[in-house]
């Protein structure tokens, strides 16, 4: 479990086929300062498990799915990204709740500099746009954000927008996104949670009709 609390930008420093997923290598000091073999860290929003360390990287297994459902597919040496250890029962939720279980990706459409902050406008596949809400919380490569924009439900195509303080800018690799590069997403796992109840109450068969009352005397009645 996570809080989209970025601690420190680190770098893949290797790749290696692994089966039918891949082992990389990242560097991160901080994120190794006090982690174990099986701890897990977020790499970009990606929940990855140490399976092996040394004083400022760690090695992690990337399995098929993860890669088909993350920019970890196509990773190279030298590319930046995000690293938070998982957070402790006993720290504070500083972002929001991020489990590190990626729901799919989006494209930077835009990319609006402000005097002081930046906008970014980023694509959302379709069956992810009820999840997103105006004000409500939002990880971008395991960033933990909040939607300032959301289009609405007619749109041709969904979007979502989220404003970037110079904070954020200069402590994620967020700071770095142009127009058409991929992002990791993660929606609200209580946005999650209602989604499928909606779906199991919508599928529900209907009660059983309840028979009439008769309007014979009963057994003993008045006449």
């Amino acid at each position: 479990m996570f809080t989209g609390i970025v601690e420190e930008i680190g770098e893949i420093a290797a790749v290696e086929p692994s089966g039918d997923g891949v082992r990389v290598t990242v560097t991160g000091p901080k994120a190794v300062s006090d982690a174990a073999h099986g701890d897990s860290i977020s790499v970009s929003g990606v929940c990855l498990t140490v399976v092996g360390q040394g004083a400022d990287w760690f090695t992690a297994d990337v399995m098929k799915q993860t890669l088909d459902m993350s920019t970890l597919a196509g990773a190279a040496p030298g590319r930046r990204v995000n690293l938070e250890r998982a957070t402790a029962a006993h720290s504070r939720l500083g972002g929001h709740i991020v489990q590190g279980h990626i729901d799919g990706t989006g494209d930077v459409l835009e990319v609006r500099p402000g005097a002081q902050w930046q906008v970014l406008r980023i694509s959302l596949p379709s069956a992810l746009a009820p999840l997103v809400v105006d004000k409500g919380s939002i990880a971008v490569d395991g960033v933990s954000l909040t939607v300032s924009a959301a289009s609405p439900p007619d749109a041709a195509g969904a979007w979502f927008e989220v404003s970037l303080i110079p904070e954020t800018l200069a402590a994620t690799t967020l700071g770095d996104r142009v127009a058409g590069d991929r992002v990791n997403l993660e929606t609200d796992i209580l946005a999650r949670h209602v989604q499928r109840l909606l779906s199991f109450a919508s599928a529900a068969p209907a009660a059983p009709a309840v028979p009439a009352a008769s309007s014979a005397p009963t057994e003993g009645g008045s006449s």
